[in-house]
């Protein structure tokens, strides 16, 4: 049983780019869903499908000259320990390289969407 969805998520799409998978199967929710969307539009994935079962996610991954388009990922929030950001806290990761997630009140949306909407919440993880 997994008790952090999310964290299960993001590293299975690390270790399948570590060991240059195309595909990955993960179960399906409507949160992971939205991330996979926001990770297609800024390049980390291919593409993202929705199952017509309901079960399984199919994510394709991207790799750029032989290497994977994910080089790391670190959850910030977990269940034991939440991690809320403000707007005026939400810095660019890696020097404007990475992406920070976050769950606001306008939806899941990037740190530079966040800063753009002058909205805070829970920083999900950052993606390099």
């Amino acid at each position: 049983m997994v008790t952090d969805p999310i964290s299960d998520f993001i590293i299975r799409l690390q270790n399948a780019s570590r060991v240059k998978l195309e595909n990955v199967s993960l179960p399906f929710s409507q949160m992971k869903f939205a991330i996979a969307k926001i990770l297609e539009h800024e390049g980390y994935i291919a593409d993202v499908t929705k199952p017509k079962d309901g079960k399984h996610l199919s994510v394709n991954l991207v790799y750029k000259n032989g290497a994977p388009a994910i080089q790391g990922v670190k959850r910030l929030s977990k269940p034991s320990r939440r991690v809320y950001l403000g707007a005026n806290a939400l810095r660019p990761v890696k020097r404007g390289r990475g992406l920070l997630l976050l769950s606001t009140p306008a939806g899941i949306l990037t740190g530079k969407d966040a800063r753009q909407k002058n909205v805070g919440g829970e920083a999900l993880f950052e993606i390099w």
